[in-house]
């Protein structure tokens, strides 16, 4: 069972205009999306965007129940593009970004993502497009494989690893989750308290082959652009990657912009475009005991200003 993160933090932290425009670039299956659709009024609209088919399904039977509500198969990575030919740009009152793998991803064994469930080696969210985890190991050098684990998986064994993966595929093919996840903690020289040796790796791996920083990256640019004035945006992000890419964007765009001395600007060109709204948040001792996926949620917000 699918439970939404930070559900009504980010809500409440999202809606501050009943007849608002609102984006859902995680769309999943809906959680945010429903209860954000809940607070508005018969004017508003509401605009998912997903990479998985599974989610653009679901999406699609809420836009048949609700006209207020519009669902995109494709990356937030293209958000601006998909906003503005929709007209919209500049007149977005929130974006919400729940970023990561969703629990119906980590569920089910045959997309490739969890090392619990032996399964297909897949970890693509479009099942519809791209190379999965399986294809990119057959082919990668040692030195790519240990630079994704070392970077996306601040994994320590990288380079260890990486040879082993390469050894073993030599050989036989490496299909399955189970068959990597023991390769992995073969390789792994110290296992922590707690902690399957293989998950870094698994989040290494699943953060390269759905470009999952690059795209947060592009995102976070584009949506100072599609905010109105006063416009929300709202990231829950569930890795230190992640929630270090948002910090600091929020913090460097709050620091206004970079000019050299002695060039003439004027007060407003100072001025700095979003501004960040209260502290980080986390996830409340009662909702990690009743989702244990939300124990690692950070929730951070920022208001455009200009």
């Amino acid at each position: 069972m699918h439970e939404t993160v930070l559900l009504n933090e980010a809500v409440e932290a999202l809606v501050t205009d009943e007849s608002g425009c609102y984006i859902d670039g995680t769309f999943g299956r809906g959680g945010h999306t429903r209860l954000v659709l809940s607070r508005l009024s018969e004017q508003a609209k509401v605009v998912g965007f997903d990479k998985d088919p599974q989610a653009i399904a679901t999406g699609l039977e809420l836009a048949a129940e609700d006209a207020r509500f519009s669902i995109v198969h494709n990356s937030f990575a293209e958000l601006q593009n998909e906003i503005e030919r929709l007209g919209l740009s500049g007149k977005v009152s929130g974006i919400l970004l729940d970023l990561g793998v969703s629990s119906p991803q980590l569920d089910q064994a045959e997309r490739g993502f969890s090392f619990m469930k032996d399964g297909p080696l897949d970890m693509r969210m479009d099942t519809s497009r791209g190379v999965s985890a399986a294809e990119w190991l057959a082919t990668a050098e040692v030195d790519d494989i240990s630079w994704v684990l070392r970077e996306y998986g601040e994994e320590r064994f990288a380079k260890r690893m990486a040879r082993a993966i390469v050894r073993e595929r030599e050989e036989q093919p490496i299909l399955t989750t189970a068959h990597l996840a023991r390769i992995v903690a073969e390789a792994h020289p110290a296992w922590e308290k707690h902690k399957h040796p293989a998950t870094k790796a698994f989040q290494a791996i699943r953060i390269y082959i759905n470009n999952e920083l690059e795209d947060l990256k592009n995102v976070l640019e584009q949506a100072i652009e599609v905010l109105a004035i006063n416009g929300r945006l709202v990231v829950i992000s569930f890795h230190s990657l992640e929630d270090r890419m948002v910090k600091r964007f929020i913090r460097d765009r709050e620091k206004g912009p970079v000019v050299p001395r002695h060039i003439p600007i004027t007060q407003d060109q100072m001025e700095p475009p979003i501004k960040a709204v209260g502290k980080a948040v986390k996830a409340s001792r009662d909702e990690v005991e009743n989702n244990i996926r939300s124990r690692s949620a950070i929730m951070r917000t920022a208001v455009k200003l200009k």
